[in-house]
């Protein structure tokens, strides 16, 4: 199994999509330099793994300094407690994932659909709002609040060496009245992913979309089927 795929500069796979468990979604890491930052970790099955796959991309583990989740679903946030502790990060998510992440309430997390046990975690910086900016040496982490999937989904993109690469981990869905989900919020979402123009779209189970053009055309398939408007 290959251990990790460079995406562009400072960007790889290091998780899903053949890089770790097939249930895990993709995990993504973004080398800042001093300061690196992974997107995601999996059910947890393969967090030791994931570890093995950030060391084969040439990035220090010391660099590690947050963990940014994107929602509070089990193959998104499994492997939190584990690679927290080994790795010394701080966890950032949305303040309306608290309920998930932090209390693993299991209609939230739907950790009995993947037959896991989760590991509630505590979340060192808490997002409010539409958007907030994490710091990475030189670079700039934009988490957008995304909400639709569940409530406070994130999607961050980064500008690295003129593109913008966009992590979407679940423009797809699917979509569960239980965890919150809101097909309106979800379709005001997409709008505003669209108007991102990204370059690159690292999605979170059905991998990498590019040029520009593939990534609105993706997005759009998803509209067009899930959407109020006619698309």
């Amino acid at each position: 199994m290959t251990k990790a795929k460079e995406i562009t500069a400072e960007v790889y796979q290091v998780g899903g999509g053949g890089f770790s468990r097939g249930e895990d979604c993709c995990v993504y890491l973004v080398d800042g330099g001093t300061e690196s930052a992974l997107i995601d970790t999996g059910t947890g099955r393969s967090a030791s793994m994931i570890m093995d796959n950030i060391k084969a991309t040439g990035v220090e583990l010391s660099s590690l300094k947050y963990i940014v989740v994107t929602h509070g679903h089990i193959d998104h946030i499994g492997g939190l407690a584990f690679l927290k502790e080994q790795l010394q990060v701080q966890v950032v998510a949305h303040q309306l994932e608290l309920p998930a992440i932090e209390k693993g309430l299991p209609h939230l997390t739907a950790a009995s659909w993947y037959g896991v046990k989760y590991e509630k975690v505590k979340v060192d910086r808490v997002l409010q709002g539409d958007e907030e900016k994490i710091k990475l040496d030189q670079l700039e982490l934009v988490c957008l609040h995304t909400p639709g999937h569940t409530v406070g989904g994130i999607s961050p993109y980064i500008d690295i060496g003129g593109k913008r690469i966009l992590f979407g981990q679940d423009i797809h869905g699917p979509f569960n009245e239980q965890w919150g989900s809101d097909l309106n919020q979800w379709e005001l979402s997409m709008q505003k992913l669209i108007e991102l123009e990204a370059d690159i779209l690292c999605e979170g189970h059905f991998g990498i979309y590019s040029p520009a053009s593939a990534v609105k055309k993706y997005i759009e398939g998803y509209l067009r089927q899930y959407g109020q408007k006619g698309y």
